[in-house]
């Protein structure tokens, strides 16, 4: 038989919620560990009592005692499993594994078991329900009648809030059967009572989650906070692991206590207490113990009289209570010589402390990361500058973390850690390109060719020319109807109506030589009406009055100095993430104040508007009447023009046919209608005229003959 049994997926019933896990039985005893929080349950062999297996709901369940009362329920096992289970218990533990089903008759009447820390509720033989007493939270009496109240479980959908009991009276004198009942229940319920005196008090801690300064009072088994608006007390079993993590500034240290459940304050909870000391306070401690109490308790790990830095006390005093071991921040040092990063966890900054078994992240929110339920982590180019770059986690569950606006010059330490841990990194694979690329960023800012950088850029050229095509279609067609389509039909028709006289070999060639310049022509026009077409679009005027600003851009030019003091070398983006906070944090009685100067400056600004539109319409009114007067003195010169052309334009066909052949690829818009255009068309006619004029002589004289 093998010496050890795993199994995957198996639940663990805790105050009323299944948490996932995997089971191991050995030898030496049975190891639960629960994915989500890593907490480990180790239940020796020598301290098991009693083994039972049942149908549950999720199949079947393991129900293990112990001797010191204790209850562990495990849940998601196949019926198949029975056998294996029960002969590993036979032959490793001595425990015969009972069978033992729940009672589904429905009824309410029976009777009420008290057996160590459980509570059973049983019909004959066979239990209906049965309660853990360390989820009992109070119990009170009343005639005949017990009430059970329970912890609010945060985890389940639905939460049992409480159960009441009818005790019938006895006729034995003497004992009150419900006083009975409530005091089982009550020494053995996890019911906090500040009974007797505290072992030690330290006044006025700064506390940051939940923020505020608190009293913190040590009792021996819980620990209260007590503030001026809230208290908590929290028991010592729900702490799950103690941090002492050193601030960037080498001044300052941050406490950090992680709660399973965690404490809550309405609808929010908080499962991480922590604490912020100054490395220069110190204080002298004295336990409200004797000596001999001290050392029986304690075992060395405290004494009476203490002293040294307040840090040092509380994490010690915490240690030797809770029992648990405190993490620090391993091997791990920054480029700065800090053994924590600098970056942003959603809209907050914070430091990022890479541990030898996780990550933890303070302040607000805190995350803590163990190794074991990280899938991967990334390396990603910082979204707003090529200054920083971005580190991404991503659990097996699939959730996923990103830390931003991490300088580059912590690069080759995070990933030298990374790696070191053999953690799986998504982007392995570009391990040395990515080294490379980025020591070559790492030197200069942007001298050095980014092929990331370049590829953007392309992009954005490409969505501005589809953005001028399309909003540039109309003007297009426009370009078109003075230069390429309708100038060709043109020049085709006037060729067409002239064929007779142009069959020369000599006059092709010239019309080809005219056709060129026609072509270009038509790409200088378009390029020009592109470069106008900008231009058209402004419609803004400088004089305009300018918008008037919000309530919360008014604060934010008013504070935005004062925010820059109190955090010196914040950069923009945090800085508009810390006005963010602020502006949300602020009363409404100032904000009010804010937005009446918004209202004054809206009011302002529809005045200015009112008056500038006066005057606009004015303006343009002068504009448009000039307009129109220049476009009719335009039109009269052109009739002049062309009256004057036609009444000089000689009728000889010989004439014409020569000034077809030089002329006939020549568009509308060449023409040109003042009077300086037309002397040249007259002095070009005649010089024409002049070489096929012997010709024209002859065939007039030979016309006059006839």
């Amino acid at each position: 038989m093998a010496d050890t049994l795993e199994f995957n997926e198996i639940y663990q019933e805790v105050k009323g919620s299944m948490n996932d896990g995997r089971l191991r039985l050995s030898r030496q005893g049975v190891i639960f560990k629960n994915s989500k929080t890593g907490k480990v349950d180790n239940i020796q062999a020598s301290e098991l009592a009693e083994g039972v297996w049942r149908r549950v709901a999720l199949g079947h369940g393991l129900k293990l005692l112990t001797k010191n009362g204790h209850v562990y329920k495990y849940d998601g096992f196949r019926e198949s499993e029975f056998d294996k289970l029960s002969d590993f218990f036979k032959a490793h533990y001595c425990l015969e594994l009972a069978e033992k089903d729940l009672c589904v008759k429905g009824w309410n009447w029976g009777t009420v078991r008290f057996g160590g820390q459980l509570l059973s509720f049983d019909i004959g033989e066979q239990p209906v329900f049965e309660i853990p007493l360390s989820n009992v939270s109070q119990c009170t009496t009343g005639k005949n009648e017990v009430t059970l109240e329970f912890h609010q479980n945060d985890d389940a959908e639905v939460s049992l809030m409480e159960v009441r009991f009818y005790v019938p009276p006895t006729q034995e004198d003497g004992v009150d059967p419900v006083e009975a009942f409530a005091q089982n229940v009550l020494s053995k319920a996890d019911v906090i009572q500040a009974t007797g005196d505290a072992i030690c008090i330290f006044r006025e801690l700064q506390c940051l989650t939940p923020r505020g300064r608190y009293d913190i009072r040590i009792y021996p088994t819980f620990l209260h906070l007590h503030g001026k608006t809230f208290d908590y007390k929290i028991p010592y079993t729900t702490v799950l692991r103690l941090f002492l993590l050193p601030h960037k500034d080498q001044r300052q240290m941050f406490f950090v206590i992680s709660l399973d459940p965690p404490i809550k304050q309405g609808q929010t909870r908080y499962h991480f207490l922590i604490l912020l000391f100054s490395k220069d306070e110190d204080i002298s401690l004295t336990l409200n113990m004797n000596e001999e109490e001290v050392e029986k308790r304690f075992e060395g790990r405290l004494t009476k009289n203490m002293s040294g830095s307040l840090y040092e006390m509380v994490s010690r005093v915490m240690k030797a209570l809770v029992n648990r071991k405190i993490t620090v921040p391993g091997n791990f040092q920054g480029h700065s010589g800090a053994q924590c990063i600098t970056c942003s966890y959603k809209a907050s900054s914070g430091l990022l402390y890479p541990l030898e078994r996780g990550f933890i992240y303070v302040h607000k929110p805190p995350v803590h990361i163990r190794f074991d339920e990280i899938s991967f982590v990334n390396f990603a180019r910082g979204t707003t500058t090529t200054r920083s770059f971005d580190f991404e986690i991503e659990t097996k569950q699939g959730t996923q973390y990103t830390f931003s606006s991490i300088e580059r010059e912590e690069y080759g330490k995070l990933f030298d850690f990374v790696n070191a841990k053999k953690l799986n990194i998504k982007n392995r694979g570009l391990k040395e390109g990515m080294k490379q690329s980025y020591d070559e960023y790492a030197d200069s800012d942007e001298d050095q060719h980014d092929a990331y950088l370049e590829r953007m850029k392309e992009e954005g050229k490409i969505r501005e020319e589809n953005a001028n095509d399309s909003s540039d279609g109309s003007g297009e067609e426009t370009d078109e109807s003075f230069n390429p389509g309708e100038e060709d039909d043109d020049v085709a028709e006037e060729f067409d109506s002239n064929a007779s006289a142009t069959s020369s070999s000599g006059d092709g060639d010239s019309d080809r030589d005219d056709k060129k310049p026609a072509k270009k022509a038509k790409v200088v026009k378009e390029r020009k009406a592109r470069r106008k077409h900008p231009e058209s679009k402004k419609g803004k005027d400088p004089n305009a009055p300018k918008r008037p600003m919000s309530a919360y851009m008014l604060w934010l030019n008013a504070s935005r100095e004062r925010i820059k003091s109190d955090h010196p070398g914040i950069s923009i983006t945090d800085l508009s993430k810390k006005a963010g906070e602020l502006w949300k944090a602020m009363s409404k009685e100032k904000k009010e104040e804010w937005d009446r100067k918004a209202e004054d400056a809206r009011r302002d600004y529809e005045k200015a508007m009112k008056e500038y539109s006066v005057g606009s319409k004015a303006e343009s009114s002068r504009a448009e009447r000039s307009k129109k007067k220049k476009k009719k003195q335009e039109k009269q010169l052109k009739g002049k023009a062309e009256r004057k052309g036609s009444s000089s334009k000689p009728v000889s066909s010989s004439k014409s046919s020569a000034k077809s052949s030089n002329e006939s690829f020549k568009s509308k818009e060449f023409v040109s209608s003042d009077e300086s255009s037309s002397a040249e068309s007259k002095k070009e006619d005649s010089e024409e005229e002049g070489a096929p004029s012997p010709r024209r002589s002859s065939s007039d004289s030979a016309s006059g003959s006839d």
